[in-house]
């Protein structure tokens, strides 16, 4: 059989090559890309839409609104990287694609109260409409949709309960770092995307509050949210610091940088990225504090084993945005470490990629629609930063 282990040492015969692929990001300087990484992410992506992408539905099976808009993310992430269109269709034969292209979608009905799940939809449009741009195809539907949900987003602001900050969902009773920090970042985005002041003025307002509510610790790392209940006793609530949470705060922050010139936020955000590296990682790889998998022990849910692949995918993100060639070399190694782990640790022999990355998963790593998305992220992450 010829598996992805196979084809990573075909690919990287061909790095001699050198072969450059330029990537037409919307706000970005252009980039090099690894034509032998970018070649096994290929690999990747048909195997995992092969194995879980129901064309029929436009869903992934067994896969939810929010982990399928990251996979729809990765997919023309890709794309804009390669410059081929292998998955062109996916777009517009999606879920989220579908609703998009139709003018009548009610998307209050469509995210369901679900104020963090909503934006992760609103980032898949966007480089939904960037790829489409990039090919001279009409990405207005997908634009449109995206300030259509980011208006019911904005309007979600609160100051009665813990003096701002976005809830978590329409019963709210929670607000926490994840729907906070995607505020941040798809408010700033948002203004360097044209999207006017007040995108920019909810980006500065999103950051004070956030950066003054306890959220993150003393480590540097955010945790789930906040003891909201009492209005007199908002607290960090010391629940898990996931990874997904440490590199969505790091790119929101990377955007308001690029709107503002402050380089102050460049260090906040290395504060939690260092920590990242430092404290949610065993031999180098990023480990989910629920994944003990590879000893036999518990695992993560569906949701959880997205969170790896995010957090890779929102460092690129970062490094995007901060432009910087000094940061760009502190963070390639790690980057590469990820994509090694992923290739040799993370594949099986169906080139599904699982749920462990740190350690050969004796058999308790989770193949599913979100581990392979979130495995595809990090893949498409190192071709772009990482050694080549």
């Amino acid at each position: 059989m010829f598996t992805l282990h196979n084809f990573v040492l075909a690919a990287t015969a061909l790095a001699t090559l050198n072969s450059i692929v330029a990537a037409k990001p919307l706000h970005h300087l252009q980039k090099r890309q690894c034509s032998a990484t970018l070649a096994v992410a290929d690999q990747s992506a048909a195997s995992m839409q092969s194995h879980y992408y129901d064309s029929s539905s436009g869903q992934y099976n067994g896969g939810e609104l929010w982990t399928d808009a990251n996979t729809l993310e990765d997919l023309h992430n890709l794309m804009l990287a390669t410059g081929n269109d292998n998955y062109g269709a996916v777009a517009d034969s999606s879920y989220i694609g579908k609703a998009a292209l139709n003018s009548g979608t009610n998307w209050n009905s469509f995210i369901g109260g679900s104020f963090d799940d909503a934006q992760w939809v609103i980032l898949a449009l966007w480089k939904i409409a960037d790829y489409k741009s990039a090919r001279g195809l009409d990405g207005g539907p997908f634009t449109r949709s995206a300030a259509a949900i980011y208006s019911i987003i904005e309007a979600q602001w609160d100051t009665g309960t813990c003096g701002g900050g976005v809830w978590w969902s329409s019963a709210d009773t929670y607000k926490n770092s994840i729907t906070n920090e995607l505020f941040l970042l798809t408010s700033a985005q948002g203004y360097l995307r044209g999207g006017g002041q007040t995108y920019l003025d909810n980006a500065n307002k999103e950051w004070a509050w956030l950066s003054s509510s306890g959220l993150r610790n003393s480590q540097g790392l955010y945790n789930d949210g906040l003891n909201s209940g009492n209005p007199s006793a908002c607290t960090n609530n010391g629940q898990t610091t996931w990874t997904y949470n440490q590199g969505v705060v790091a790119s929101g922050l990377a955007n308001l940088y690029a709107a503002t010139g402050n380089s102050a936020l460049l260090t906040a955000a290395e504060v939690t990225l260092d920590a990242t590296i430092s404290l949610l990682t065993t031999n180098d790889i990023l480990k989910e504090s629920c994944d003990d998998a590879a000893s036999g022990g518990a695992v993560c849910n569906n949701d959880q084993t997205s969170f790896k692949g995010i957090w890779v995918k929102h460092l690129q993100y970062y490094l995007d945005s901060a432009n910087d060639a000094t940061r760009t070399a502190k963070y390639s190694p790690f980057l590469g470490s990820q994509y090694s782990a992923v290739v040799h640790y993370g594949t099986n022999g169906n080139d599904d990629i699982g749920s462990v990355w740190y350690a050969p998963s004796s058999g308790g790593s989770q193949f599913t629609p979100e581990s392979s998305g979130s495995g595809l992220a990090a893949i498409v992450a190192a071709a772009k930063y990482g050694p080549c």
